[in-house]
């Protein structure tokens, strides 16, 4: 894929598909950050979980190169910014 084709996969997935199964970015990305604040006894924002998220992301990018994951990543971090 090139970066473009990344990009525009990322926009349909965040605006059309995802948002479908899961609801409002932010909305799903504070539920997150309410679980992970009691889990991990820290205040977790919204923006910190799509930051987290995209950090998953390069951790299996390093493992294994694979096109799900750089779509995947550029998505949680415009979530990331649209939410901060």
């Amino acid at each position: 894929m090139n970066r473009e084709e990344i990009l525009q996969e990322a926009i349909r997935l965040t605006m059309k598909d995802r948002n479908e199964q899961n609801g409002d970015p932010y909305e799903n990305h504070l539920r997150i950050a309410k679980i992970w604040s009691v889990v991990l006894g820290i205040e977790v924002e919204p923006y910190q979980v799509a930051l987290c998220m995209a950090g998953l992301k390069l951790a299996r990018l390093a493992y294994n190169p694979l096109d799900d994951s750089f779509v995947d990543g550029a998505a949680y971090l415009a979530i990331a910014g649209e939410i901060k």
